[in-house]
């Protein structure tokens, strides 16, 4: 009973004890235990539910027998770290789901479509009295969380970020126990998504007097010279104590070394206990530094949380001073300059991990994207994860952040809602969407009105950014955004629409990029393999180089913001216009790992100001001895001659925005290109018949990782020849062993008709990967201690490789 009494005395005086800041964030990756439910049978899925008193029915009954009880015994479950996909791990199907890439999940397997985790962590008696809160950035799909036995709460979609409070629940200086269940029978999009917790947990402890979750808002406006900033700053405080309080803010503004250089207070405020209060305050910064796609530059803004003199919560928020237009006539304006979009779309899964990507690997995604001048990413077809926009932040990368569902009603926008106010604060946001190809309600009058109440609701949390939708050629939806996007210019009558609309404000939301199997030239159906269709006439018109019609038009026509192809990466699921044994779609510019295609020298050629020249198809044409091909170069040289085994084959002169070719008739030996510029030779590219596979050789993006159990470098490995050269056909089998602080994380190949296992099931120290086309990518994770790791890389015949690998604190 004194005890009782005693906790009760704490939470109820917790308002006034805290003398500094409580906050902390604690990551709660580590250390999950995960077995497979069962989606048909409640009696097969751990009794869930079946109990006398279920978690339905009364909290954290003594009845219950599942999971979520305490006294479950999970000794038997399998140990795993988040972000977690289990999908990497099933098998492929024929019978599967097409759009899904053929794996084992889904109303047709109930046996591995239902996946239980478990963690137990302790929390110190010193807590009681704060204010504790899980939050889940992303569990697909259907999930059921409990705490200690309660049943916290339930979200369908597998996308949205989930916030629980837990503080009643928790046992002070005890063990506790969060338990979920998820459930992926069912789709939510048309592509690859996974299943499992694959985006990050986190632990948040605060005063009872606290910022809200994603409770700042803040945003500026410029002068006309852009000298001056006016940022305003929304913030939401709660009271989540038993008791009244009085509270005042300060909002102070930092560069990127620390320094203030604006400031703002305001005034006290009595908050009733379990209230919220929303205040607004505005400061000035003079000659602000603007982010830009150039020069990225971020701000940090704190938010103090004071009760008299006495600070008790701290908030953080990173944020970029800019300014967004969309013009009618001029496209896209960032700070007062025009800047053509050249951007990709992209789904969130990548080889070895699914949709459990590494933060490391978000960043590696985005760096590869931008060798080729690509400046934007349309998150399609779901909300981002957090990880991925704090990288578009720095990285400078404009984002269309897009919305699952379309709908008004209350499930439809508390999901908008919550995607919005999470993730507003991030300047490289420049459009919300709505959504994408709804076909059902584009042409319709109801489709208008959604769309329109859709865009009102996203104005009323978030006035400073336009809201898109990308459209599939319906005529009415289209009329309630602030910003058209065309998905393919083949089905949307863009030129019909500005001559009869100029004030509409419109950017090419999907473009074709015309790609295939990276490094196949001739289609290999049955294997799962096809060619670039570039190469071939397309569509009514016959049109070569499908990739640079879509650039060609976007880049002619000032008023259209600029171009999104389709897409950025290979993705698993949808291997349209294939089906099994290829599995994944293949119209990235880059390949499944992230390896470039022909395709991505075609943009690097004319969305950057580097000299490019690259010719292809290889010349380790077996079969084609005394036939006649096409040889391609794309280059931004002037002009470009070929030679084939030292003879001329002519010199041609590069128009923009294209390319060249020339047919010839192929024997083994050396095609050489020569690149001029205001004709003076700028450029030699070489491309020969290469030797056998010789030796093995090693790369890396990074040599140097943190040892937090969570960093991880990304190894290219390479299959050269006795000369050096790369053998683009080779795919040799590979031992892959590593030694010290690091384990192998997963492995691919670009390969769209890869059916083996992609990650180690036990320690990772060892495991294997077939090269596919010359190339093979191996993911290396820390495992939480410090040293030298090395990788091995072997096969039959071939010389093996090493790759020394630093792992520290740093």
């Amino acid at each position: 009973m004194r005890r009782a009494v005693f906790f009760l005395l704490m939470i109820c005086l917790s308002v006034w004890v805290f003398g500094q800041s409580s906050r902390e964030r604690i990551l709660l990756d580590d250390d999950w235990q995960f077995a497979f439910g069962n989606a048909s049978d409640p009696l097969k899925d751990f009794g869930c539910g079946t109990e006398y008193f279920n978690y339905l029915t009364k909290a954290a009954s003594i009845h219950n027998t599942g999971p979520y009880s305490p006294k479950f015994d999970a000794s038997g479950w399998k140990k795993v770290n988040l972000p977690h996909d289990w999908v990497v791990d099933l098998p492929y199907d024929s019978l599967a789901s097409h759009s899904h890439g053929y794996k084992t999940v889904g109303y047709q397997y109930p046996e591995t479509s239902v996946g239980w985790y478990r963690k137990t962590f302790t929390i110190p008696s010193q807590d009681l009295g704060k204010h504790l809160f899980l939050q889940f950035d992303g569990i697909f799909r259907d999930a059921r969380i409990w705490v200690n036995g309660f049943y916290v709460g339930h979200e369908p979609s597998g996308y949205a970020t989930q916030v629980y409070d837990i503080t009643d629940y928790l046992n002070y200086d005890g063990e506790n126990l969060i338990t979920v269940r998820v459930d992926a029978t069912l789709q939510e999009g048309w592509f690859y998504e996974g299943a499992g917790i694959y985006r990050h947990v986190w632990l948040n402890k605060t005063a009872p007097l606290h910022v809200v979750p994603f409770g700042t808002f803040v945003h500026s406006s410029l002068d006309k010279n852009f000298q001056k900033a006016i940022l305003t700053v929304e913030t939401t405080v709660e009271n989540s104590g038993l008791l009244s309080t009085d509270y005042h803010l300060k909002q102070i503004l930092r560069d990127s070394a620390g320094v203030e250089v604006a400031h703002s207070t305001m005034e006290g405020k009595t908050l009733l206990p379990k209230e919220e209060y929303l205040s607004s305050v505005k400061m000035e910064v003079s000659h602000p530094k603007l982010w830009s796609a150039d020069s990225p530059y971020l701000y940090t803004l704190s938010t103090e949380v004071y009760q008299g003199d006495r600070l008790v919560d701290f908030y953080t928020t990173i944020t970029g001073i800019r300014q967004i237009d969309f013009d009618a006539a001029q496209g896209f304006l960032l700070n007062g300059k025009s800047l053509k979009i050249k951007g990709m779309n992209m789904h969130q899964d990548h080889p070895g991990v699914g949709t459990g990507i590494p933060d490391a690997l978000q960043l590696y995604r985005i760096r590869q994207l931008k060798t080729i001048g690509c400046n934007a990413y349309r998150s399609s077809h779901n909300p981002m994860t957090p990880e991925m926009l704090e990288v578009c932040d720095r990285e400078g990368v404009l984002v269309i952040e897009e919305n699952r569902l379309m709908g008004v009603n209350k499930e439809h926008l508390n999901l908008l809602e919550r995607m919005l106010k999470r993730d507003r604060n991030h300047p490289s946001i420049i459009l919300w969407s709505v959504g994408n190809e709804e076909w059902g309600i584009e042409s319709k009058e109801a489709g208008l009105r959604i769309a329109a109440t859709m865009r009102e609701f996203c104005h009323r949390i978030d006035s400073t950014r336009p809201v898109t939708a990308a459209l599939s050629g319906g005529n009415q939806l289209l009329k309630s955004l602030d910003v058209i996007g065309y998905n393919y210019i083949f089905q949307n009558p863009v030129e019909y629409y500005h001559k009869q609309y100029p004030h509409w404000k419109a950017l090419g939301s999907e473009e074709t990029s015309g790609a295939g199997t990276r490094g196949i030239y001739d289609n290999d159906f049955s294997n799962g393999h096809m060619a670039a269709f570039n190469r071939s006439p397309y569509g009514a018109d016959s049109i070569f180089n499908v990739i640079g019609r879509g650039w060609k038009f976007y880049d002619e026509r000032p008023y259209l913001g600029g171009i999104f192809y389709w897409t950025g990466f290979d993705y698993r699921g949808e291997p349209n216009p294939l089906k099994y044994p290829a599995t994944g779609s293949q119209y990235g510019i880059f390949d499944y790992c992230g390896f470039p295609k022909d395709e991505a020298f075609y943009l690097k050629s004319w969305w950057t100001e580097k000299p490019v020249l690259h010719l292809f198809p290889h010349w380790n044409l077996q079969g084609h001895e005394g036939k006649n091909v096409d040889v391609w170069a794309y280059s931004n040289c002037d002009e470009v001659e070929l030679f084939v085994n030292d003879k001329s084959m002519g010199r041609k002169q590069m128009i923009k925005n294209g390319f060249l070719s020339w047919n010839v008739v192929y024997h083994p030996g050396i095609l050489k290109a020569v690149g001029y510029k205001n004709n003076i030779k700028l450029l030699t590219e070489k491309i020969a018949t290469t030797g056998e596979p010789a030796r093995i050789n090693l790369t890396a993006d990074r040599n140097r990782i943190k040892s937090d159990n969570k960093d991880v470098s990304i190894l290219r490995v390479e299959l050269l020849d006795k000369q050096g050269r790369i053998v683009p056909t080779a795919c040799n089998e590979l031992d892959l062993i590593v030694e010290g602080p690091v384990r192998i994380l997963g492995v691919g190949n670009g390969d769209p008709a890869y059916h083996v296992a992609e990650r180690p099931s036990e320690s990772g120290t060892s495991f294997k990967v077939k090269a596919f086309n010359g190339l093979a990518q191996v993911l290396l994770q820390s495992n939480g201690n410090i040293g030298e790791a090395k990788m091995t890389v072997r096969s039959s015949g071939l010389q093996p490789a090493t790759y020394e690998l630093k792992v520290d604190g740093k």
